[in-house]
């Protein structure tokens, strides 16, 4: 989990491209004179900046000329961007989203990575959007932010490549999509909105930095920028990426719930799929008692988990129970103190014992709880012969105290 309290939202309602990214981050104020320098200094391209208005909306457009049209292989064009001289952070995360990109090509032609040779990835402007957008994140200093992604649209209807025409969206930019975390839909009107490029630099980003979200979380917003597009798709074509901050006490934290009902199974079933849910990585486990149809008794199972595991709990829990569906209900996210372990030493009836203590705190640093583990405890007081409440209290106080001193 990422601890900054800082955002960097992308919100793709109308597609993004390369191009588009780099002018929203512009427009969010992004150092110009360094991103131009870095796309001209690593690709044979000349790059132009202009204002365009999309819809009722002022946006940035980048234009981006290619000096050459020599088709590079995929190891070529990574050895390009490493001559470049870039910063390493940008040099790392471009040749990031390079890999994705050949990845998803090598996949749909069924072609080596190393031996990949194609029109699309050869070409300089390609080079340059991949190393235009990390400089631009870079240059806003968001690399220790949270990104996130709101759902992407992809467009509808054809696209013609040099590869004949494809449906939209493209198998490149379908195959990015499907090695990533980020949410899709089809439309709003019948264009290509997603290319390969804009998909490989959401998905990198959001994977690296962050994650999706399908609804704007609590945050409070400080600038706005949007990137112009080139086509003309009869709606504002554009990118908006926002950027501010969390809720300054907490930390965001992006989850799912699944839930099922079940009526045919027992307590000690419950209770040993209750410890398999927490060891196979489930925040919370929660049965509650129900009343099902007909009057029967039953339970209802309630699992916090995060987004990436939620498929394989929910497999866990029909496999243990038997049940025929789990449901998986929408959450925006949950907010979260910052949980550390503390230990700390007790004396207990002439004797040394240390004890492990969990604290909760906002970004701030300001205390919400302090408890000490009770299994800690536990074999504190057995082995002492001090009540186990005793313990804890002695441990409690003693964290503190502890805290106070820091």
């Amino acid at each position: 989990m990422n601890l900054s309290s800082r955002i960097l939202l992308f919100d793709p309602c109308m597609g993004a491209s390369g191009d588009m990214v780099i002018a929203s981050l512009l427009n969010l104020g992004a150092d110009t004179a360094k991103v131009v320098q870095a796309m001209e200094s690593a690709a044979d391209v000349s790059v132009t900046l202009s204002h365009a208005r999309s819809g009722l909306i002022m946006a940035t457009r980048i234009d981006v000329v290619q000096h050459s049209d020599i088709r590079l292989k995929y190891h070529q064009m990574t050895e390009q961007i490493c001559s470049a001289g870039l910063p390493r952070a940008v040099m790392e995360d471009a040749h990031g989203i390079l890999e994705l990109m050949g990845r998803a090509e090598s996949i749909v032609h069924g072609t080596p990575l190393e031996e990949l040779h194609l029109h699309e990835m050869g070409q300089q402007d390609a080079i340059a959007d991949v190393v235009g957008a990390s400089a631009a994140f870079h240059a806003l200093g968001m690399a220790g932010a949270q990104v996130l992604c709101m759902p992407v649209a992809v467009g509808g209807g054809y696209v013609d490549t040099s590869h004949g025409t494809l449906p939209v969206p493209a198998p490149a930019t379908l195959a990015v999509l499907n090695s990533s975390r980020l949410v899709w839909r089809g439309g709003p009107v019948e264009h290509e909105l997603l290319t390969p490029t804009g998909a490989a630099i959401l998905a990198y980003l959001t994977q690296q930095y962050g994650t999706t979200c399908t609804v704007y979380p609590q945050m409070n917003s400080t600038g706005t920028g949007y990137g112009a597009g080139s086509k003309d798709t009869g709606m504002p074509n554009m990118l908006r990426t926002v950027m501010g901050e969390s809720d300054p006490a907490f930390v965001i934290d992006h989850i799912e719930m699944l839930e099922t009902n079940v009526d045919d199974v027992t307590g000690e079933v419950l209770g040993y799929l209750v410890q398999e849910l927490m060891d196979d990585g489930a925040l919370d486990v929660s049965v509650i008692p129900a009343t099902m149809k007909k009057g029967r008794s039953g339970s209802l199972i309630k699992v916090v988990c995060r987004t990436g595991d939620s498929h394989r709990l929910a497999c866990r829990i029909m496999v243990e129970t038997g049940s025929l569906g789990v449901r998986l209900v929408p959450v925006r996210h949950r907010l979260t103190a910052l949980r550390t372990i503390l230990p700390v030493d007790i004396d207990v009836a002439g004797k040394p014992y240390r004890v492990r203590v969990k604290t909760a705190r906002d970004t701030g640093g300001r205390i919400f709880g302090i408890s000490a583990e009770f299994e800690d405890c536990k074999l504190v007081a057995g082995s002492s012969g001090i009540q186990v409440k005793d313990i804890m209290r002695r441990a409690e106080e003693a964290a503190r105290l502890q805290l106070e001193l820091e």
